[in-house]
């Protein structure tokens, strides 16, 4: 392997550690119950590093790096362990992996808009199933009581996070672009 196929390999391993763990420092710092009806349900800013990284590096980085922030928020901030893990890396994995793929197609900012467009709307859809599935046969909720919070609390709730989630990146990739030498966001390339 050639040195300046290492030093992106190491620049790429480093930069996805940083996205990680300012994810975690946001799950620590931003956690906000939205509907007194379900306080368990808390907005955070985690899938905001996620995404901005893989607009970046690519939608298979995004997902790793989502698969290791949603793993350590399962395991260490009560994030309701395997279950919880499976259910952030799968309904946040289609917001990521969208909205990277799309931009990677048309990089342009009709292109991120569509991805995070896209990706959001992929995450609300399949909260619904999943809150059927895990939250009633892994969790113990019965199935009537789901359905009764479905549409009031469950789909506004992730309708609200997802949106927050890709305005704040959508802002702060914006930003990135224009004022960063560290990272090449024209390209999706990161600076040697």
């Amino acid at each position: 392997m050639s040195v300046s196929k290492q030093r992106r390999q190491t620049r790429i391993l480093v930069h996805s550690a940083m996205w990680v763990a300012l994810s975690v420092v946001l799950i620590m710092l931003v956690q906000i119950p939205l509907f007194a009806a379900a306080p368990w349900m808390k907005y955070d800013m985690a899938d905001v590093p996620v995404i901005i990284a893989s607009l970046y590096l690519g939608p298979v980085s995004g997902l790793l790096i989502l698969a290791a922030v949603s793993l350590i928020q399962a395991m260490y901030f009560g994030g309701d362990g395997i279950v919880g893990f499976l259910m952030h890396f799968i309904a946040s994995g289609l917001l990521v992996f969208l909205t990277s793929f799309i931009y990677q197609k048309k990089q342009s900012l009709p292109g991120l808009v569509i991805g995070l467009f896209i990706g959001s709307a992929a995450m609300v859809a399949m909260m619904i199933p999943m809150n059927f599935i895990f939250t009633v046969h892994f969790f113990g909720v019965p199935h009537e009581m789901v359905k009764e919070i479905m549409v009031p609390v469950i789909i506004p709730f992730n309708a609200i996070k997802a949106g927050l989630n890709a305005v704040i990146s959508f802002a702060v990739y914006q930003l990135l672009i224009k004022k960063s030498a560290f990272f090449d966001f024209t390209n999706g390339q990161i600076n040697k």
